[in-house]
């Protein structure tokens, strides 16, 4: 059954992403180049991130945890408020860039729901060549002696992960896919809310995106450390509810200031395609 399940996982993983941004293009007529866009804003985000997070928060926590100055809760909490504040300033920065030089033409909430959508669905794709070649892995040393190709201080180890992965229950599998899903609503929202500088000239909606991919990152990264995947997901769930609730404000409010005159109650297409 985890055979299944696994290749199920991998398949949403890849498959949710790609089949919405296909989708949008073809209902709306959108420019699927916006979907590429926004699977660059999130890489561009990971290239710098990476670095300053090994080599300038990872250091200095590491050392606060061994001076032993603060209780590690409270290291954590640095950490993960560290990395969100981080994470928020890089990723929103560079969606502020995409939307005022390569995407200056995506000014409606169907092209921002696409440019959300691909970064999200560039995440997404990288986890799932992290799922596949983790499944890789546990195929292939399930069945071996472990004592031929792993250091005798390692064996014990490796063997409790890999009973581990063979022993979770088979609905376990899907936390990765459903983890991604929570995430695609909240990249759409932050997508959005970057857009309302463009769209309202109002910069203070940049900041706020910062705020709530911080507050978001933080909030992950504690619960993961703390608890489990599980947990995780249950708080990215209530920031994906928060985030429809957000998305739907800024559609409602869009297209009450886009209705022809006279025809209340109804969205003009050029909303819909092209704002």
């Amino acid at each position: 059954m985890l055979y299944i399940t696994n290749v199920v996982d991998i398949l949403l993983l890849f498959g949710i992403p790609i089949a919405l941004g296909v989708f949008l293009v073809r209902k709306y007529d959108l420019e699927g180049r916006w979907w590429w866009i926004g699977a660059v804003v999130y890489v561009l985000s990971q290239i710098i991130l990476l670095p300053l997070q090994n080599y300038l928060i990872n250091p200095y926590l590491n050392a606060l945890s061994l001076s032993g100055t603060l209780p590690s809760i409270i290291v954590l909490i640095l950490g993960g408020a560290s990395l969100g504040v981080l994470a928020g300033v890089c990723e929103e920065l560079i969606r502020y860039a995409a939307f005022r030089w390569w995407a200056r033409d995506a000014r409606s909430i169907a092209s921002g729901l696409l440019l959300g959508i691909g970064s999200s669905g560039a995440a997404s794709i990288i986890l799932a060549f992290l799922v596949i070649y983790n499944f890789i892995n546990m195929v292939i040393f399930r069945n071996v002696d472990l004592t031929t190709i792993a250091p005798a201080d390692q064996v014990q180890s490796l063997q409790s992960q890999i009973t581990a992965f063979w022993s979770t229950p088979w609905y376990y599998t899907f936390r990765e896919s459903i983890g991604q899903l929570f995430m695609l609503v909240i990249e759409i929202c932050l997508t959005l809310m970057v857009m309302q500088t463009f769209v309202r000239r109002q910069w203070y909606w940049v900041p706020l995106a910062i705020v709530f991919h911080a507050l978001i990152e933080a909030s992950r990264v504690i619960t993961l450390n703390l608890s489990n995947q599980n947990l995780m997901n249950s708080v990215l769930g209530v920031f994906a509810i928060f985030s429809c609730i957000i998305i739907f404000a800024l559609h409602r409010l869009r297209t009450s200031t886009s209705l022809p005159s006279g025809v209340p109650g109804k969205t003009s297409a050029a909303d819909i395609n092209g704002g």
